[in-house]
């Protein structure tokens, strides 16, 4: 496929996921909890997670806030790829976002999806949009209180 083409396809799928989300809400019930800032540009994101009964895996995610359409979408995408996974594939999840995001390689075929953010990369001011979600979602899965409400910022993050 032409690179124009790959382009209008992933900026299309960015479009379609703000404006119609399919990860948007809160889990109930809310097993980890975490709020995020872009004090760069004013987006913010409620994340919540629903863990297994073993509290190993993510069972659900669901996210609230305002931003723009990339730190939604990134957002939205990242719910999609975290349901069913165990804590440290989430965390490898995150490491590999972050470096696609620094240029690194592409998603695999199987979390494809993804790599609809990769354009993001070409403008270093949206990185941190696209980051929001994940970085977020790190000081959740971090957190040793289940419901920890504190802020955190990506200002200090790529």
């Amino acid at each position: 496929m032409p690179l124009d083409n790959l382009r209008g396809l992933y900026q299309q799928v960015i479009l379609e996921r703000y404006k119609k989300p399919h990860n948007r809400g809160k889990v109930d019930p809310v097993h980890r909890y975490q709020r995020g800032h872009n004090p760069s540009c004013g987006d913010t994101i409620d994340l919540t997670l629903q863990l297994d009964p073993a509290q190993e895996r993510i069972a659900d995610v669901k996210f609230e806030g305002e931003g723009c359409a990339i730190a939604l979408a990134s957002a939205d995408l990242m719910a999609d790829a975290l349901r069913g996974r165990t804590i440290p594939e989430a965390m490898q999840l995150i490491e590999r976002f972050q470096a696609m995001m620094r240029g690194g390689e592409e998603f695999p075929r199987e979390q494809r999806a993804l790599n609809a953010m990769k354009g993001v990369a070409q403008f270093p001011v949206r990185i941190k949009c696209a980051n929001l979600a994940w970085h977020t979602l790190k000081h959740a899965l971090e957190s040793a209180e289940p419901n920890a409400a504190a802020f955190v910022s990506n200002e200090s993050t790529d």
